[in-house]
């Protein structure tokens, strides 16, 4: 499985993008913080470098914890920076992890 899956999704509002990422943190009311790691490779040195992209997701319910792999999509903007809605949870965070 990718890190970033490039699905999309049709529910008759047009294509959406779909994104797996990890949640780093969820300290806000409905908003969460999802971090979204790609590995690409250099044009010029062909050496593997890490991107990583931090989205405001609209989580509704306060479902999602910080070390959750979710899944996200595209939607219309919430608010000044939300432009994601979490999709759903793949994998939940270990509870005794620190």
């Amino acid at each position: 499985m990718s890190p970033e899956s490039t699905q999309e999704k049709t529910d008759g509002r047009g294509s959406r993008r779909v994104i797996v990422g990890s949640v780093t943190s969820a300290n806000m009311e409905k908003t969460i913080v999802v971090t979204v790691v790609r590995r690409v490779r250099d044009r010029r040195f062909h050496k593997f470098l890490t991107r990583r992209v931090k989205y405001h997701v609209h989580d509704e319910h306060d479902t999602a914890k910080v070390g959750d792999l979710v899944e996200i999509v595209e939607s219309r903007p919430l608010s000044r920076t939300k432009r994601w809605r979490l999709l759903r949870t793949i994998t939940k965070a270990v509870e005794g992890a620190s």
